[in-house]
């Protein structure tokens, strides 16, 4: 209650407009242009490689497109709205965040809400809107561990329990999210938050010993579910079953060679006409590779590069600053957008097993483009919220400082 009476003041400001200047004034341009670099071209080519599958099933070329290009809005006014909210009130928020994630994970499975697509329950329908639940329970989850750091700094450091707690919060997460079932986001929850707990000071011994179980469980998990370990046997060779199993990852290696350089034009793409399964989503980094080729493919590769490179710029410098939950945020969100495009790429280039994980900004979906949108806001008010600290440690002393 007092979270949201704090944000409905900040919302009602009589000189809102003028704090919506100051804003844009202090924003990280960088990061903001690279970010809508990433949507727009995102936006290009879902419409590109969505064409014949939407012609086919909607009778409109462009419905992929439109409604990617809804979505695109809708988490553009969300994120200028996130932007105005003080980290502080995430922080105070991160318990309840985490206990909705559960909730949220629990009604995916209650018939009627929860929606099954491709033998997979993860969707819940809230009239005509369809949010994946696995998107926000990272997000909060990033959330929540941030704010845990904060709090048990000095045992996370010190003591086994210190980091033993959160993991076993992860690890009920884990069990509903493989439930439904997302493997994919069980392997970008963890390592996300091993990066995370790394940053906090885990000591090295600990650490590893974490990452070897982490390592031993998934390994587990693959080779005792047999559609999860036909698709790790896939991944090791592909060409042995080429129109079955390894169908689509032969498809996507043909699309990066046919790519070559500078692609075969935009709109172009053989693959996309029935032969890549997915490829307005989970192949969509494949389809571009054709479409545009290498060169664009070296770009798009060193624009998340440059991403998470400034998350964890800005991070550190939240930590200097005095600012210990906003950095371990920042450093949150840098790792996971930085190892969900790693798998999706690795994936669409055949060095990493099928998880079926978006790219991040990039990949038709509502809930992953809206989450993300989120994602580049609060690196942004981060950012923001270092600077306005900067510029009041440089105010001449006993002179009021208006933020």
């Amino acid at each position: 209650m007092i979270a949201a009476t704090h944000i409905a003041r900040l919302f009602n400001k009589p000189d809102s407009r003028n704090e919506r200047v100051r804003l844009l004034d202090m924003v990280d341009r960088p990061l903001l242009f690279v970010a809508l670099f990433l949507l727009c071209l995102g936006l290009v080519m879902v419409g590109s490689a969505s064409t014949s599958i939407a012609e086919k099933m909607m009778g409109d070329p462009f419905y992929f497109f439109w409604r990617q290009l809804v979505y695109m809005g809708i988490g553009l006014l969300v994120a200028t709205s996130v932007m105005r909210v003080p980290m502080e009130i995430w922080e105070k928020s991160g318990r309840a965040l985490i206990l909705l994630s559960i909730l949220l994970l629990i009604l995916v499975f209650i018939p009627g809400l929860g929606r099954e697509i491709n033998g997979s329950q993860r969707w819940i329908m809230l009239g005509p809107l369809t949010l994946q639940v696995s998107e926000f329970v990272k997000l909060f989850s990033v959330i929540y561990l941030a704010g845990y750091l904060v709090r048990h700094h000095n045992e996370v450091r010190s003591r086994v329990v210190g980091f033993l707690r959160p993991l076993i919060l992860l690890t009920l997460l884990s069990l509903l999210l493989l439930l439904e079932p997302d493997y994919g986001a069980v392997v970008v929850l963890f390592l996300t938050a091993f990066g995370m707990m790394w940053l906090g000071g885990v000591r090295f011994t600990q650490f590893m010993l974490l990452l070897s179980s982490l390592a031993a469980a998934l390994a587990l998990l693959a080779v005792t579910s047999p559609y999860r370990l036909q698709r790790l046997t896939t991944f090791l060779n592909p060409w042995a079953d080429p129109y079955d199993s390894g169908f689509q990852l032969t498809q996507a290696l043909i699309a990066f060679g046919r790519g070559e350089w500078f692609g075969v034009g935009l709109g172009s793409s053989i693959q996309k006409l029935f032969y890549l399964p997915e490829a307005h989503t989970d192949f969509l980094f494949a389809v571009m590779a054709e479409e545009l080729g290498l060169f664009m493919v070296i770009l798009v590769v060193m624009a998340y590069l440059f991403v998470v490179y400034r998350a964890l710029k800005i991070g550190r410098r939240a930590e200097k600053r005095e600012q210990p939950f906003s950095g371990y945020v920042a450093y949150g969100l840098g790792i996971w957008i930085g190892v969900q495009a790693f798998i999706n790429i690795g994936v669409n280039m055949g060095v990493l097993p099928t998880k079926g994980l978006t790219l991040p900004l990039m990949s038709y979906g509502g809930s992953s483009l809206l989450v993300m949108c989120i994602v580049i806001a609060l690196l942004l008010r981060i950012d923001i919220e270092t600077r306005k600290y900067d510029r009041r440690s440089q105010m001449p002393k006993g002179r009021d400082y208006e933020p």
